[in-house]
């Protein structure tokens, strides 16, 4: 049977009717709160999915949909969809804005109503996390980040759109600064639209444009840390870094942003001027501990006991890059797997509760390693002892990133998407839905 629709606020206020299933409200469709929910379909529960988006985001992929590679429909699934066979989810469009703890609800905002409460027994906070920019939120106008479908979106006008205007400006003189693109942030998003915007100017562009030269662009990757990839073994970030200056792009070490504005940047006090701005550095944890009132890391994210519970409240999980988990002496890294392995290890624990079985008592990831690519055909790998780099490496990033699209259908598009690119150099969603915009002056 499916579960009910929201209650009204005074009946939620109550919590779940007692005789009925118990009801698990996870908040959040992405890798950790669809892991869960699949997790407990054979479980004797009411499941509710609480997203602010009606689709699940494959964000690995999502510097493709920013530099035209895939179109967002290929990286992106439906929630309904991907759950309509599991008879005991139910999933509500909402903006979740609170949790009450001693009442056992959530108050979430739908898109023609504020303030819809429902109530829960378990709860599971998978809201994932937001663009950080390092107590400098004046940034955000001029260098947007990269974490949903419309940040990608943004990000593709942006890029093509500077061709566009570099190709109908008639000053050459003006070119450079049109034909400039700078990235913060050189861990894996940095690092991959990268070498992708590189191959996109080289490979696809150069026969398009009449005025400018698209083999010419200027791409620079900044970052105050001493290597790209600083998460990665020293040897492939070498790689990593040497694959990107082959490819052109300048990378500039030990020096953050000092300021953003729509003329450039300032590193180290000199002034890069660009219109193309991209933020790829640093992520900040959803408000999930404000709404528990929990202790958070510096992050934000919320500390967690071992078995992924918040303190004192043990129907609730708080997993992925909400939460806040130390192992062998390190935090747990933001990374999918993570979230994947916590969504179904929370809910084994509920299941083994309403079981009357001893729930497991700790929560351990299993890493099955990093991967990054740069540019066309090569990417580093790294597992347990194992690290390499090259075109093998790259082969595995595809076969595994295929493997976790969300539909075979997906899988099947995306593939025959990456052959074409990659036989032709052509890629499949070069268009530009933004408003039409004026130049700068």
């Amino acid at each position: 049977m499916n579960a009910p629709a929201p209650e009204s606020e005074g009946a939620a206020s109550r919590g779940p009717k007692e005789g009925t299933r118990p009801r698990v409200v996870i908040v959040g469709g992405g890798f950790g709160g669809l892991a869960a929910a699949k997790a407990l379909r054979r479980t004797h529960v009411r499941v509710v999915l609480v997203d602010r988006a009606n689709h699940n985001l494959f964000q690995p992929l999502l510097y493709q949909v920013a530099t035209s590679v895939l179109s967002p429909g290929q990286v992106a699934s439906p929630i309904r969809n991907l759950l309509r066979g599991q008879r005991n989810a139910t999933v509500i469009l909402g903006d979740v804005k609170g949790v009450d703890r001693a009442n056992r609800t959530i108050t979430f905002d739908t898109p023609d109503r504020a303030g819809v409460a429902i109530g829960y027994d378990y709860l599971i906070l998978a809201t994932g996390a937001r663009q950080s920019y390092f107590g400098h939120p004046e940034f955000e106008a001029n260098a947007p980040g990269l974490k949903t479908l419309a940040d990608a979106e943004c990000v593709r006008d942006r890029l093509l759109g500077a061709f566009e205007t570099a190709e109908a400006e008639e000053d050459p003189s003006k070119h450079p600064d049109l034909l400039t693109f700078v990235l913060i942030g050189a861990g894996p998003t940095g690092v991959e639209m990268a070498g992708a915007i590189a191959i996109l100017a080289q490979k696809t562009l150069n026969s398009e444009f009449r005025r400018i030269d698209t083999g010419k662009v200027r791409i620079i990757l900044l970052d105050a840390a001493q290597r790209v990839l600083p998460t990665f073994p020293e040897k492939l970030s070498n790689a990593a870094l040497a694959r990107l200056q082959k490819l052109g792009v300048e990378v500039r070490l030990g020096h953050g942003a000092e300021a953003v504005d729509s003329d450039g940047v300032m590193v180290a006090g000199e002034r890069i001027r660009s219109r193309t701005v991209i933020w790829t550095a640093g992520v900040a944890a959803s408000p999930a501990g404000k709404w528990l009132n929990a202790e958070t890391d510096r992050a934000g994210r919320v500390r967690i006991m071992p078995d992924l519970t918040v303190p004192g409240s043990p129907e609730i999980f708080v997993i992925g890059d909400t939460s806040s988990l130390d192992q062998g002496g390190k935090p747990l890294p933001g990374v999918a797997q993570v979230a994947l392995q916590q969504g179904r290890f929370a809910a084994g624990c509920i299941g083994a509760r309403i079981m009357g079985n001893g729930a497991p008592r700790s929560f351990h990831y299993r890493d099955k390693g990093s991967l990054a690519v740069v540019g066309k055909g090569f990417a580093v790998l790294q597992s347990g002892g194992l690290s390499f780099s090259g075109f093998v490496a790259w082969l595995i990033w595809a076969g595994i990133h295929l493997q976790f699209l969300a539909q075979a259908s997906l899988r099947i598009s995306v593939f025959l998407q990456w052959l074409w690119t990659y036989a032709t150099g052509q890629r499949g969603s070069r268009i530009i839905i933004g408003p039409f915009r004026a130049p700068l002056p």
